[in-house]
């Protein structure tokens, strides 16, 4: 067996001592039940994990992980757990470290995302009953260590100090080196990544290229990685090489392999993947019960002041593209990539800003009725503000007397140190060997010989700069304060609100009403203890609200712990989304618990403004992904309501293409525009010019949605309207095709009856353990009023038709109006002998048909897909010119649940 994994999660109402079987459920009879309600998705839950055969060294106290197999790389094999939040990976994780040290494997690794949570791994630790197990802080040691204190236990790091540099020198100048030697060759004790979705861009950043390095490094040792997101996308699992997925003596000899199989086979394919991870002993998920979870969305409509300071400011925008434009023009610049990556991005930001202002009056309200009510409230978002704050405090020479705007900030700094001049086009052409004749003048300039007062063309220039400065000033005067400060300042200052954040300072009001600057640290407490210290101040109810960023995101509970004295309902206000679904989702989970006096509620609240979609489209689309390995399939999402804003996609790029086309009169439209456009149709298709700012060549998604911020309110509205219906006309004629894809389909939903006939197991070579494969063929009797139609001569219909409309088109006739057919009513008696005078060419060679009966019979592959992908495909293909199948669930009438590939 790969793992004999007994994972024991302890917790307690009162003492935590409680022994809880994590992945063996079905399997393992010993333990306490979770106190809250603890839950997999139909998917997961449809295979079992392998038997056990390990015996526990700790007592039944704990709980026990181990690792067993070596891979064909001759790396040892990691599991990954995926549980979310407040299932107890922190527990799961000190009881794989405390079994590995009576096991003689005295020093183990912990990586997680903050140093903060060291604490709570220590936490952890004593909870499970090891308080002897010290954990290092590696920021703490000094190196090289001779301190016999530190030369066992956990030695506790940041992902960021993978890539960090002692300040001593030496030998030991990298962190990386550091942790390798005190680990020693031959290291086979345990690493933990938890939170390990920080390294999913493992390709492309230091910090993940530094993870897969550290695994290589040391071949032999334990790994796990733990994270509710762990894998949210396929393309982010490149890191978890210890899984043995992909590799030597697997179907996938490279991730590259793996990943084009699985995007291959579109929305379900994840779902597959987990489940044969499950069935293998790599992997686990579990999630806490939304049951008397309550989740809404809030659309917020925009007052008439508010629009008229976007649309002044949309126009501005607009007028500051065409000076940059002009400005890049008459400097004659080759490379223009830069510039324009810092425009658009100061563009988003500052559009981001006033997409979340114009919800803080609503939010304000409901919170303080939801206050009133006797519950607490927790918002999240994640733009603080401080880089401006910490501007405009070194302008005034450390002196601030007022609330500062975030989005001024980021116009005024785009302008101020990005706005074209000669510096930057001489450093940006420096390599480029082809000058135009029409810039050879300003080549020989050099800008430190130039008085700006008496050249006019670089006078010019910055008298366009000073100008667009000024506008900026005066719509800084009417734009939004910082959002942060702004609700503080609104629920009663920072004696009324516990604020987790990356931030070191803050403007407050005094009690006279002034304003001040002032920093977050406390007498007797570091800056980065602050948050830790917020955390107790909310969980002990002296500060009913909380706000949270990304630097709260991971790791800090606010749930209604039961060992906690504030025990109100938790309401979760999203009042800005993460950049992505995975810090949406790790956001979500800090106050998750399902237990139903507090459950918490969620509120996601987006503007009216159609550009603020471009933000609920990156986690809708993520989320829509996630699968059985975060917690969801699709049906789960789109429960949540927010799989409507997801456009990220094949249907989004086909209906952008025909907006953009039909706008610049290339094709004729089959979707009107908005019917409330002023002007009606022809003042829609009159803004060419705008369009075309917007749609620039090669526009995608992600820049459509991010650029039509840019636009007035009521311009964006009916622009984003247009494509929506274009989208959603584009799906409905997929869906009438029989072209679109469901994911994954319930083979027969309502009253139909499934009878399993006959099934066939097969052996299969797998890494890093044998598995099996199961070919069901099941039979649906349909009970529906729902009918599929099939035709003589034709076949089966695409579309369903009800009894009533099959009423209406069709009458019954008499048996001499059909005296040359013969009628059966058996069911197993198919079409073709009813219609062709007694004869069906199948069932005359001896095969059976079932053509026109009212049993459906299909045939289903179970278990470990992954190993039989590619060779099921080749062979499917070779019959039906299609290698895909479709992947379907089903509940049979004796209530055994199956998941797999199907087909007729």
């Amino acid at each position: 067996c790969f793992y004999a994994h007994i994972l024991w999660l302890l917790m307690s109402y009162w003492k935590i001592h409680i022994v809880f079987a994590l992945c063996i459920v079905v399997s393992a009879k010993i333990g306490i039940s979770h106190p809250d309600r603890v839950v997999e998705t139909n998917t997961l839950s449809s295979v079992p994990p392998p038997d056990i055969t390990y015996t526990l060294s700790i007592p039944e106290t704990t709980m026990n992980f181990q690792h067993e197999v070596i891979l064909q790389n001759n790396q040892r094999a990691g599991f990954l757990i995926g549980d979310g939040a407040g299932v107890g990976k922190g527990r799961t994780v000190a009881g794989i470290i405390l079994e590995n040290y009576l096991k003689g494997r005295k020093k183990a690794l912990w990586f997680s995302v903050s140093n903060d949570l060291k604490y709570d791994a220590e936490r952890d630790l004593q909870d499970i009953h090891a308080p002897n197990i010290q954990v290092h802080a590696l920021n703490k040691i000094t190196f090289p260590y001779g301190d016999t204190a530190t030369s066992e236990g956990v030695l506790f790091a940041t992902y960021s100090a993978l890539i960090g540099e002692s300040q001593a020198g030496g030998q030991h100048r990298t962190r990386l080196k550091q942790i390798l030697d005190w680990c020693e060759p031959g290291f086979d004790g345990v690493i933990i990544f938890d939170e390990c979705h920080k390294a999913k861009n493992a390709t492309s950043t230091k910090m993940g290229k530094a993870v897969l390095d550290l695994q290589n490094k040391l071949p032999l040792a334990r790994v796990v990685y733990a994270s509710a997101t762990g894998a949210s996308e396929p393309k982010n699992m490149i890191y978890m090489s210890r899984l043995g997925i992909w590799g030597e003596g697997t179907p996938f000899r490279t991730f590259d392999d793996f990943l084009h199989a699985i995007e291959k086979r579109g929305v379900g394919a994840m779902e597959i993947v987990a489940m044969d991870m499950k069935v293998s002993g790599m992997y686990i998920a579990r999630q806490l019960s939304f049951s008397g979870v309550s989740f809404r969305i809030e659309e917020i409509s925009l007052d008439d002041d508010f629009k008229l300071v976007y649309n002044k400011a949309a126009k501005l925008w607009a007028e500051a593209l065409a000076v940059f434009m002009q400005a890049a023009d008459e400097l004659c610049m080759s490379s223009r990539k830069s510039l324009w990556g810092q425009f658009w991005s100061s563009h988003q930001r500052f559009f981001k800003y006033l997409c979340i202002a114009a919800k803080v009056r609503c939010l304000v309200e409901l919170a303080k009725k939801e206050l009133e009510a006797g519950k607490c409230v927790v918002i999240g978002l994640q733009s603080t503000g401080e880089a401006r704050t910490r501007e405009v405090l070194d302008e005034n020479d450390g002196h601030l007397d007022r609330f500062v705007s975030a989005a001024e900030g980021v116009f005024q700094s785009l302008v101020l140190k990005h706005f074209p001049s000669e510096k930057q086009r001489r450093e940006k052409g420096a390599g480029n060997k082809r000058k135009r004749e029409s810039c050879c003048v300003l080549v020989s300039l050099s800008i430190h010989s130039i008085d700006f007062r008496f050249h006019p063309f670089l006078a010019r220039l910055e008298e366009m700069k000073q100008g667009l400065l000024n506008k900026i000033a005066e719509l800084g005067k009417e734009l939004p304060l910082n959002t942060l400060d702004e609700l503080i300042d609104k629920f009663g200052g920072p004696e009324q609100v516990s604020e987790m954040t990356g931030r070191k300072g803050r403007v407050v009001r005094r009690s006279d009403g002034s304003v001040q600057y002032e920093s977050r640290a406390e007498q007797g407490h570091t800056i980065d203890q602050i948050n830790i210290k917020e955390k107790d101040r909310f969980m002990n109810g002296e500060k009913l609200v909380a706000i949270i960023s990304e630097a709260a995101s991971s790791g800090i509970s606010l749930q209604a712990d039961r060992r906690v004295k504030n025990q109100c309902r938790r309401v979760h206000m999203t009042l800005e989304l993460p950049w992505s679904a995975d810090r949406a989702i790790q956001q979500f989970g800090r106050t998750h618990r399902s237990n139903q006096v507090t459950a918490p509620e969620y509120i996601f609240l987006i503007s009216e403004l159609a550009g603020e979609r471009r933000f609920a489209s990156i986690v809708a689309k993520r989320l829509e992904s996630l699968g059985a390995l975060t917690h969801g399939d699709r049906r789960a999402t789109e429960s949540r309501d927010l799989s409507k804003y997801n456009f990220e996609n094949k249907y989004g790029t086909k209906a952008l293409d025909k907006i953009t086309k039909a706008i610049l009169g290339q094709i004729e439209s089959k979707v009107p525009p908005p019917n409330d456009y002023p002007g009606g149709d022809s003042m829609f298709f009159r803004g060419k010019p705008v369009l075309c700012i917007i749609l620039l060549r090669y526009c995608n998604i992600t820049k459509f949605l991010n650029r039509i911020l840019g636009l007035e309110v009521h311009k964006q509205n009916s622009l984003f309207q247009y494509f929506t219906d274009n989208f959603d006309y584009l799906i409905e004629k997929d869906k009438k095709e029989g072209k679109y894809d469901m994911g994954i389909l319930d083979l027969a939903p309502g009253n139909d009856q499934i009878y399993e006939e006959t099934q066939e197991k097969f052996l299969t070579a797998g890494n890093p353990q044998d598995g099996q494969v199961i070919l069901y063929k099941v039979t649906v009797q349909g009970q529906e009023h729902n009918m599929i139609i099939y035709k003589p001569n034709i076949g089966k219909q695409a579309q369903t038709e009800s009894l009533d409309n099959l009423q209406q088109k069709y009458h019954k006739v008499t048996p001499e109006e059909a005296q040359d057919i013969k009628l059966s009513s058996e069911d197993l008696t198919c079409m073709h002998v009813s219609c062709r005078n007694g004869r069906c060419k199948k069932v005359e060679e001896g095969q059976e048909c079932l053509m026109g009966t009212r049993l459906r019979q299909y045939h289903m592959l179970c278990g470990a897909l992954l190993r039989v992908w590619k060779r099921v495909s080749d062979v499917v293909a070779d019959i039906t010119n299609s290698s895909i199948l479709q992947i379907v669930r089903l509940k049979t009438k004796d209530s055994s649940k199956q998941v797999g590939e199907s087909t007729r």
